[in-house]
């Protein structure tokens, strides 16, 4: 079945730009091995300045969405047992239902499906 990976972005503290060209990186990298789902974590924002790597990442992934590049992306805040692309993506990654963020309305995470 699916295969689940998780990446956190916000390791060294790095730009946005950098975290995006980094992100774009690893969904290539992902879809090479195989993975199914990618988890990225990239912070909400808890210094107020708006959490600008979570903003330029989602950004970024709707870019690739459009592109045919991923499949979609689930935001963390919408991670929920309620949320139909969450159970379908259950469906290609078991795993999932295993997360330690579903039903905790985390919008410091995302969710990519490959």
């Amino acid at each position: 079945m699916g295969k689940l990976r998780e990446i956190n972005l916000e390791i060294g503290m790095p730009a946005a730009a950098d975290a995006v060209k980094r992100l774009t990186f690893e969904v290539h990298n992902s879809k090479a091995l195989k993975y199914t789902v990618v988890k990225i974590i990239h912070g909400y924002g808890s210094t107020g300045k708006g959490g600008k790597i979570r903003i330029a990442a989602r950004e970024r992934l709707q870019f690739l969405m459009t592109k045919g590049e991923i499949h979609g992306f689930i935001p963390g805040e919408s991670f929920s047992i309620f949320d139909e692309q969450t159970r379908k993506a259950f469906t290609l990654c078991p795993d999932l239902r295993k997360d330690r963020d579903l039903e905790r309305s985390n919008n410091g995470v995302t969710f990519i499906i490959l």
